[in-house]
């Protein structure tokens, strides 16, 4: 069956390697085998829930906007920089993925990003390791 390729933009058979796929690492991280552990997903549905199920950005716009779909938990310090925060609720923060890629890309501080963290924290009485 012949298909139009997304990698090289030709068309071809199905089966025909064009050599424009991008190979995968076959051999997981530490930071992967991490993002498909039970303690990632037991912490990521806790501070979704400490989070109130919402876009925690999204709430601080004027007027506030409540986003509730698409919901992702942004590691404030990356994981790659600092190994030891990646379960520290204070690191921890609800995004929607717009604002999730704009943290991502540096637009949105950390220092704001961690206070807000912190006061969700202190607000839902956790205590932080």
């Amino acid at each position: 069956m012949l298909k139009s390729c997304k990698y090289c933009m030709r068309i071809h058979d199905s089966k025909f390697d064009c050599g424009k796929k991008p190979k995968r690492n076959k051999e997981p991280t530490k930071i992967n085998k991490f993002r498909w552990s039970r303690k990632w997903r037991e912490k990521r549905n806790q501070i979704i829930e400490r989070d109130k199920y919402l876009c925690q950005m999204s709430l601080r716009e004027d007027p506030p906007r409540y986003v509730y779909a698409n919901l992702e938990v942004h590691h404030i310090i990356p994981i790659e920089e600092d190994w030891d925060k990646r379960l520290d609720d204070d690191n921890l923060i609800t995004l929607s993925e717009e604002y999730h890629e704009k943290a991502e890309r540096g637009e949105i501080s950390r220092e704001i990003l961690i206070e807000i963290a912190r006061e969700n924290n202190e607000h839902n009485g956790w205590q932080t390791l």
